[in-house]
């Protein structure tokens, strides 16, 4: 499977996050766990240990016979059975004998696949800890930017750009320590054999888990059964909940890009084509791969939920639909949070732009300013009243708030003109947001220290 958007076509650093991919570090992971296996079994004295450092040296891809596993797929029709066959093969004859000793198929495949991940996910965190850093800079630097707040669409009291980067990086947070603490239920090596009850070596099967689980740096299942899938799906739940928060940044970009609002911009690359007949057409490319990713990426969560409830002690259509599955879903994050790394560095605020729109409606958006100061002698209902009968009329006919406000005989009587205008001025009533944005822009840069 291939994302919607790749990074390809923007020349986006992966830091080598594709590469482990790749086919071939896919059939390296099942080598890896491979010879992890017969090391801690020739520790048992289960095999020679001259078997086990064959199978090590053995255990490359550039010794596996692709050619030659292609050739016996066609022929028998296993997937796994081939690699094994090759793999064998490149060993010396005595050694390959005991190769894959005791286990099944899914134990390499689900231990080598999560071994990947686990690789993965370290650079997801770094990638994380420079998106984390870059959101502390904007948040800092912006934390006094006045602009529109809007809810439902339209504008509420007015906050600053600084204070809207706080809530992407709390929520962008909470989807890290999500990814940490899931750590110790997903990274786990499986290696009870056909049913998961260790039956070809009761004896020592639980040790031998133990053993390839530490030397792949991994935990190990408890009941290494292969009808468990819930940590899998947990995990995907955690990509799709992180870049839900990457997702919701690149929908405000995407519209407060629009010329009628004006607010951002994405960067601009000179002889970057954004459409095949519109000349002047500048698109946000890094956005909308965000956008399109993320939503592919929430729609993979519904047919795990639904495979994971097969019935018995396995099944390959289970294991076959899980395996496609994590694979698209790390592609898909993969996308996501490198261009969000790239757009939370680049991204232009306007801040002129953002302070004409916070005055478009001229002090209007600053009417619950000016209510919460009238309640303190009226009460909060009369002033409601009082002030929602200048307001109304001032946004149904277009009128000039600060005028209406002066035609008002109880306004006057407690508000000079200079009060008044200082009362609508959206910069006035921001409350806490340059705080706010300060707090999150110091706690963004502790995380990314931590996760670096």
């Amino acid at each position: 499977m291939r994302a919607l958007y790749d990074s390809k076509s923007i020349s986006i650093d992966d830091r080598g996050i594709k590469k482990l991919l790749t086919k071939e570090m896919k059939y390296q992971s099942w080598l890896d766990v491979e010879a992890a296996l017969a090391q801690a079994q020739a520790e048992y004295g289960i095999i020679p240990t001259q078997a086990a450092q064959d199978i090590k040296k053995a255990a490359k891809v550039d010794k596996i016979d692709f050619d030659e596993m292609n050739r016996i797929y066609q022929e028998i029709g296993h997937v796994f059975v081939p690699f094994l066959k090759v793999l064998v093969k490149a060993c010396p004859k005595e050694s390959g004998k005991y190769v894959h000793y005791g286990v099944t198929t899914q134990n390499i495949q689900q231990t080598g696949q999560l071994y990947l991940v686990k690789q993965i996910h370290d650079k997801f965190k770094g990638v994380l800890s420079e998106s984390l850093v870059n959101l502390a800079n904007l948040a800092s630097k912006h934390k006094a930017t006045v602009m529109p707040g809007r809810t439902h669409g339209r504008h509420a009291t007015p906050i600053t750009y600084g204070y809207k980067v706080s809530t992407w990086i709390s929520e962008l947070i909470d989807g890290i320590e999500r990814l940490i603490e899931l750590e110790k239920r997903v990274f786990l090596v499986m290696m009870g054999g056909a049913v998961g009850t260790f039956s070809t070596a009761p004896e020592y099967g639980r040790k031998v888990q133990t053993r390839v689980a530490e030397l792949l740096g991994m935990g190990e299942m408890r009941v290494p059964s292969r009808s468990i899938h819930t940590p899998k799906i947990e995990y995907m739940m955690s990509l799709s909940l992180l870049c839900n928060v990457c997702h919701r940044m690149a929908e405000e970009v995407y519209y407060t890009s629009l010329e009628e609002i004006g607010e951002v911009s994405e960067a601009y690359k000179e002889g970057v084509v954004g459409s095949s007949t519109m000349p002047h057409k500048i698109n946000p490319k890094l956005a909308k791969g965000i956008i399109a990713n993320s939503q592919k990426l929430y729609s993979l969560l519904n047919p795990v939920l639904h495979s994971a409830t097969r019935m018995f002690e396995g099944d390959s259509s289970t294991y076959l639909l899980f395996d496609a599955v994590m694979e698209e879903a790390l592609q898909l994050t993969t996308e996501v949070l490198l261009r969000f790394e790239e757009l939370t560095r680049t991204i232009n605020i306007i801040e002129e732009r953002m302070h004409e729109n916070a005055w478009i409606n001229k002090g209007l958006d600053n009417s619950e300013h000016l209510m919460m100061r009238i309640a303190e002698r009226l009460g909060k209902d009369q002033a409601h009243q009082l002030v929602y009968q200048v307001a109304i009329r001032t946004a149904a006919y277009g009128e000039d708030f600060l005028t209406n406000l002066e035609k008002n005989q109880y306004i006057t009587e407690h508000f000079t003109k200079e009060e008044l205008s200082k009362l609508i001025d959206p910069g006035s009533y921001t409350g806490l947001a340059e705080e706010l944005a300060e707090e999150m822009s110091q706690l963004a840069k502790e995380y990314a220290e931590n996760l670096s």
